[in-house]
């Protein structure tokens, strides 16, 4: 979905003429975020951000997100047509890909943190190396510049100048020009004039790129995404929130139902037809931050069970596994899987919410199905 600023008229809560249910709003989350397979700049258009994530079990993140909404797509294929896609490496609510008209509505950004005038210099010397060189790998930067070592989020060291660089990355002086071997590689950021000058539209564009990947969203979910917005992709408006979150309650529809209030796209409506078909006998392994399943308070309403990410727990205190795949058949989320490759081969450890797999015929068929999609997708097959 492309950013845009348009004035937006205002529209008040959605009344439909067919009762909405929770299983409504169940089947109008998958359906419309599960679409037929297309190609892949269709498919980032449609999502509009793309979560990223370094972890490889069995693939990363972006990887796993993307195959079942790419037609034939393989692990890394993201990575390997990045700089021909049009798509930008940055922040948003959290960290991704994203169409560069949306990256502009968020720039020039403005850091929270200040860096001291020493730090400032740094940088400046580092964009100046960066402009003579055209494209640099961190290594190259501290060869030359010899920063030293400093403190890590997580309490250990990292390169002084593999930080600096994703300090100016996120403030806007330098993007990913692609990777080599999962690196990033930087070059100077070139920004798209911005589409929208007033904050406030930029905002609501923004926030309507959220609704739409998201949707249908409990209105806590709501809040939640806008302060993640706030936090890492724009700082700069962090003083916008309440307006922001007022305009985008007031133009969105929405209904109450059960003691929640759920939130969708301007234009829609969870009860239309091409909603309500019946899931198909297909067996989804997605990813943890799969739109479908990303929002873990609609996880718990739409499918009973807490659903938790656990790569970073202590495996002694992991319930599901270090990287559990929920596992969607039928229109519900029946349990989850943990896969690895050894030795060339695909090993999947399922788990069951009930304790165990379905019994049909047709569920174990579906599965078999999904097991050799995801051969393929890791092309382990060739």
């Amino acid at each position: 979905m492309p950013a845009i600023c348009l004035k937006r008229s205002k529209n008040h809560v959605h009344m439909p003429s067919t009762p909405i249910t929770l299983d409504t709003l169940r089947r109008y989350a998958i359906s419309r975020s599960l679409f037929a397979p297309t190609t892949l700049p269709k498919a980032i258009e449609k999502l509009g951000f793309v979560q990223a994530d370094p972890i490889r079990a069995p693939a990363r993140a972006q990887d796993l997100t993307l195959r079942h909404r790419v037609k034939d797509y393989a692990a890394g294929d993201l990575e390997q047509r990045y700089a021909k896609l049009g798509i930008e490496e940055d922040f948003f609510m959290n960290y991704g890909f994203l169409p560069r008209s949306t990256q502009a509505l968020m720039h020039p950004r403005v850091a929270r943190m200040v860096w001291p005038k020493a730090k400032l210099a740094q940088a400046e010397a580092v964009l100046d190396f960066v402009r003579e060189r055209g494209v640099v790998h961190p290594k190259e930067v501290d060869a030359h510049f010899a920063h030293g070592r400093v403190r890590n989020w997580f309490g250990g060291s990292s390169n002084a100048s593999t930080q600096l660089l994703d300090g100016m990355h996120y403030r806007g002086m330098l993007r990913v020009a692609g990777r080599a071997s999962g690196t990033r590689l930087y070059c100077v950021a070139e920004h798209l004039p911005q589409e929208c000058a007033d904050p406030g539209q930029a905002l609501d564009a923004l926030l309507d790129v959220i609704v739409h990947k998201y949707a249908p969203l409990p209105e806590r979910s709501l809040r939640d995404l806008v302060s993640l917005l706030l936090r890492g992709g724009v700082p700069q408006w962090n003083s916008l929130r309440s307006d922001a979150l007022a305009r985008a309650k007031e133009r969105l529809p929405s209904m109450e139902l059960e003691g929640n209030r759920w939130y969708w796209p301007e234009g829609e409506s969870p009860a239309a037809k091409r909603y309500s078909i019946e899931p198909t006998d297909t067996v989804h392994l997605l990813a943890p931050f799969d739109p479908v399943v990303w929002d873990r308070r609609r996880f718990e309403l739409f499918w009973g069970w807490a659903y938790r990410f656990e790569a970073y727990t202590p495996a002694p205190k992991r319930i599901r596994g270090y990287y559990a795949l929920p596992l969607l058949w039928r229109g519900q989320v029946i349990g989850w899987g943990n896969l690895s490759v050894n030795d060339g081969k695909l090993q999947a450890e399922l788990g069951y919410v009930t304790g165990q797999a379905p019994k049909d015929k047709a569920y174990r068929q579906a599965l078999a199905q999904e097991l050799a999609s995801m051969e393929s997708f890791l092309l382990l097959n060739q």
